[in-house]
């Protein structure tokens, strides 16, 4: 099913449902919680994100520093 078929069939139930009065009506403070929890998420994930990145740069000194700076050698000194 393309995404514009499961949109308008979505679309519908939720009209259906404010008509019928069973639909959820966030308050102020359950849409301030669910935006905190959204957001910590997000962080939480970055975070995890940069620790990987930061421990496969780790192998060579701090994270960000290329072997040369590191006073490693450089394995493309041929190159050059």
């Amino acid at each position: 099913m393309d995404r514009a078929k499961q949109r308008e069939i979505a679309s519908k139930g939720g009209k259906a449902a404010h008509q019928k009065g069973t639909a959820h009506e966030w308050t102020s403070e359950e849409a301030r919680e669910a935006g905190r929890k959204g957001g910590m998420a997000s962080h939480q994930r970055r975070r995890e994100f940069q620790d990987g990145q930061a421990g496969a740069a780790g192998e060579m000194g701090s994270p960000g520093m290329t072997e040369e700076r590191a006073g490693g050698e450089d394995q493309n000194e041929d190159i050059r």
